[in-house]
């Protein structure tokens, strides 16, 4: 399994069948989470994560007050359609059928109807790309490198210039007792302070990989040779998941994303920890100066 020289985790091997459990890794030197979290979906859960970003919240709102009800309207105004016309325009009740080729009024209405609703839509659809794409000042960039099949986090030089690989938990390296969960727990959690603006530059080492975070309402392509960036300013505690979204090979499932959301003293403390257990290695995938330049 292809990784950063120095790196001491071990590579996720072959295919496994996993049953989804709920709880939350901890972290060393942060404190347990708590067993309720919303960072994750739920067995048997209905709807999104809970959003703890405002880009999340305005996603959740466009969707459960726009679209869904806009979709419901036209599904039931459609299927009310088909009743009709097959109650009225039947064999029986039409034994000769209609002749008509033609009607005005009934084109103006098909054309004039689908491009006022879309235009309804597209109001809320171009604020949310504005929000998604005004990057505010960032208080701290992470550079992100997808390969198959981890994910790679590189933290500034002024943060102390250090980066790590994060594998999904193998599952004898699991921990109940820590609410580690299959499929998603990893060894290496990316740690980010809350209430600040969290610039991610995202890229790839091989082939194409997608970052998702739902709960911060993250999502872009990991491209090998691109830098794509994205932001979100989460203002909640806690560990948040995501995984890749681009089928990227066989183990594609088994590549989670977790980032760990916590105050700026524990941040610091995390910090202070990680300059020392992986600044030593030799990581090309690191941020000086806030640039980041992908492995190639």
């Amino acid at each position: 399994m292809p990784g950063v020289a120095g790196r001491n985790m071990k590579a996720i091997g072959g295919m496994k069948n996993f049953v989804g459990l709920t709880g939350l890794m901890t972290l060393a030197g942060l404190g347990a989470a708590k067993a309720d979290s919303f960072g994750h979906a739920e067995p048997g859960q209905m709807g999104f994560q809970e959003p703890v970003t405002e880009i999340a919240r305005y996603i959740h709102w466009f969707h459960n007050d726009i679209l869904l009800p806009l979709i419901v309207v036209i599904s039931l105004f459609v299927l009310a359609l088909l009743a009709y016309v097959v109650w009225k325009f039947n064999d029986k009740a039409n034994p000769v059928p209609s002749k008509t080729t033609h009607n005005t009024l009934i084109e103006v209405v098909w054309t004039i109807a689908p491009v006022i609703i879309l235009v309804f839509v597209a109001i809320p659809s171009f604020r949310l790309l504005t929000m998604q794409l005004t990057f505010p000042p960032a208080d701290l960039t992470v550079k992100v490198t997808a390969s198959q099949w981890h994910w790679n986090y590189g933290y500034p030089k002024e943060q102390g210039g250090f980066a790590f690989d994060s594998f999904m938990k193998e599952d004898s390296e699991l921990k109940r007792e820590n609410g580690d969960i299959r499929l998603l727990s990893v060894d290496n959690e990316a740690v980010v302070p809350v209430n600040k603006v969290i610039k991610l530059e995202v890229t790839a080492v091989d082939v194409i990989h997608s970052f998702v975070v739902q709960s911060f309402g993250a999502r872009i392509d990991a491209v090998p040779g691109r830098l794509n960036e994205t932001w979100f300013k989460a203002d909640r505690e806690g560990i948040y998941y995501g995984q890749c979204s681009k089928i990227c090979g066989k183990d594609h499932a088994y590549m989670p994303i977790a980032f760990r959301v916590v105050s700026q003293e524990k941040y610091e403390a995390w910090l202070a920890d990680s300059k020392k257990k992986f600044a030593a290695i030799d990581n090309p995938n690191l941020l000086a100066d806030g640039a980041a330049s992908p492995r190639h």
